[in-house]
């Protein structure tokens, strides 16, 4: 199926402007459906809202999501964990037992083998590598924020395909993430190597990153199957831990993957509903 030009199609749709009449009814009838949760909303006026798109992208009132400051790694998005733990031998799951690879993932052209790439990954070898997943769902708040604080090096941009994400479809698509089109931060943190992945999907035909002006996705060009695209920063970017990193223009996922201490523990459960800003994990010594 064309998913790329129907998405497209579909973000043209959402921009369209409705008259003000149509859009408490309009909006309101998503807002019934995907369970919104409109008192959250910085604007709770639905006629201030012109399009659909304009309701995805709605922010959120600065008191409703807290960020834990006592854990190392909080929830980027409202969301459902699909899976995380250890990277074990260079494969990642995007649900349980549902595999892919962390070099097509992060798109290394590389002759090392899995696992030898996960081991180069790392600054201390004497580290694990981690990942987390995050579904959004249509209803979500669709804005993702910085996980914790990093340093922002590189982007690398996959202009695939757009299957949906959704959890059904996660558990029978083997690899599913490594089609999709998908842009990958990779940075530092203070305990290693850092990445931050928005995975867009059907209907997502729009990614927006905050600090990279130059991203453009769901393009009309076509490109050899399984290109990317590659941009170091001049100047690396030092993102705060709660910060708005981006957007989604309906439900997506974001993948963490990281480096971190052997004793790094997750406060997550999978298929476990998370808020932007909620505690997903802490080092244990760092915190004794």
């Amino acid at each position: 199926m064309p998913l790329k030009a129907l998405s497209r199609l579909w973000g043209q749709i959402n921009e369209l402007n409705l008259p003000v009449f149509l859009r408490k009814p309009v909006i309101g009838l998503y807002i019934w459906m995907f369970g919104c949760k409109l008192d959250e909303a910085v604007e709770e006026d639905l006629k201030a809202y012109r399009n659909l798109s304009e309701f995805f992208r709605r922010q959120l009132k600065p008191h409703v999501r807290p960020v834990d400051l006592d854990h190392h790694i909080t929830s980027p998005a409202d969301g459902k964990v699909l899976h995380y733990g250890k990277v074990e031998s260079g494969v990642l799951e995007q649900v349980k037992g549902i595999t892919y690879s962390l070099k097509g993932f992060l798109g290394s052209n590389c002759t090392l083998s899995d696992d030898d790439f996960q081991k180069k990954l790392l600054k201390n070898p004497a580290n694990e590598l981690y990942h987390c997943v995050i579904y959004l769902s249509p209803g979500d708040y669709h804005r993702f924020h910085s996980p914790t604080l990093w340093t922002m090096n590189y982007r690398r941009h996959f202009p695939g395909e757009l299957l949906s994400v959704s959890p059904g479809v996660a558990r029978w698509v083997q690899g599913l993430f490594n089609f999709n089109e998908r842009v990958v931060y990779t940075g530092d943190w203070e305990h290693g190597f850092f990445s931050m992945t928005a995975v867009g999907a059907t209907n997502v035909g729009s990614i927006k990153i905050y600090c990279d002006k130059d991203l453009t996705t769901n393009s009309s060009l076509k490109h050899p199957e399984g290109s990317f695209y590659d941009k170091e920063f001049k100047q690396a970017i030092e993102v705060q831990k709660g910060e708005m990193f981006g957007e989604f223009n309906l439900g997506s996922t974001i993948v963490l993957v990281f480096e971190g201490p052997k004793d790094f523990e997750f406060k997550v459960d999978n298929n476990q509903k998370v808020q932007f800003g909620e505690a997903m994990g802490r080092v244990l010594t760092s915190t004794e």
